[in-house]
């Protein structure tokens, strides 16, 4: 990012990538995480974790993956959109078994409960989680059902972690997956931050990417919650903006000015305003009065404030 030598960063603070390492805990997030290894520890099979689009679902199921036991096998899907033979085929690729071209459904599954067991008579596991898992066709999600057939007479082999945003739980709800809906043993749904939790999400990220000094005054994290609702990617978004334009000011200190000036935008850029702070009939208005003084004779063009004009409508 072109301000991270600027304020000192290492890194880029506010990322959109859910990267574990800047994963902060909020009380949602240490409930969510306590529900996921609960399920994956006491073999539950099937675990759904919802949350709103950007709420830090991939990133924290990134962290609990990356904190397993080594001798926890582990697989994540990002984009499920797919037939059930190719989700089958990316989750044995992403369990690193060898594919082969003539590989057929039948010889795929067998793989996989063959790499199954040997997981359980070494004592380990498996865990496979499933990203944006509402977007799963209803066969992927009936053949994510059948993956639970693979089990002993004690437990099941594979624990499924499903990912997804809150329609999800409406999507599971339906008759035809009521087979499914029973199964899930572990349900969480990961809300937003609060107020307070945002201004520390914030000062977290910061001193994550290496600045020990800048920080955002009480009133900017405020404006910010208000602006994202506690959603850590509008968080992010809405930081982020703020740095390029403290950065554009040529200042080191966060102001609230120009938290405000950014979320401003950012709001703008919602309702799909294309000129924020001027409206179309203003601008009209201006223009009109501009041609009036040029007709009588009076040069203002020199005026910032008629550049300023100008330039909206250039």
């Amino acid at each position: 990012m072109i301000y991270n030598s600027y304020f000192g960063f290492n890194e880029e603070p506010f990322g959109v990538t859910p990267d574990p390492k800047f994963l902060f805990m909020s009380k949602c997030h240490e409930d969510a995480m306590a529900h996921v290894m609960y399920g994956i520890n006491q073999n539950r099979g099937f675990i759904m974790l919802t949350g709103e689009v950007g709420s830090g679902k991939t990133t924290l199921m990134r962290h609990i993956l990356q904190g397993l036991d080594p001798d926890i096998r582990t697989a994540m899907i990002l984009n499920p959109k797919m037939s059930e033979l190719e989700l089958l085929k990316s989750i044995n690729h992403d369990f690193s078994l060898k594919l082969k071209r003539s590989a057929t459904y039948k010889s795929l599954m067998d793989d996989l409960n063959d790499f199954l067991l040997q997981c359980h008579q070494s004592g380990g596991k498996a865990v496979l989680a499933i990203d944006e898992a509402q977007e799963l066709s209803p066969e992927c999600l009936e053949f994510v059902r059948l993956l639970s057939n693979l089990e002993t007479d004690t437990r099941k082999l594979l624990q499924v972690v499903l990912l997804g945003q809150p329609e999800l739980r409406e999507i599971i709800n339906q008759p035809r997956l009521r087979q499914l809906n029973q199964r899930i043993a572990v349900r969480y749904h990961l809300g937003p931050l609060k107020p307070d939790e945002t201004a520390r999400y914030l000062h977290h990220r910061l001193h994550r990417a290496g600045s020990l000094a800048l920080s955002f005054p009480e009133k900017s994290a405020q404006l910010i919650h208000r602006f994202s609702g506690g959603i850590p990617r509008l968080i992010n978004i809405s930081a982020d903006r703020t740095l390029m334009k403290t950065y554009g000011e040529g200042i080191t200190s966060i102001r609230t000015p120009t938290v405000k000036s950014a979320v401003d935008e950012l709001r703008q850029m919602e309702a799909g305003g294309k000129n924020p702070g001027i409206s179309a009939k203003v601008l009209w208005i201006m223009l009109s009065l501009l041609l009036l003084a040029a007709a009588a004779g009076i040069v203002l063009y020199d005026s910032p404030v008629i550049q300023k004009i100008l330039g909206a409508f250039g």
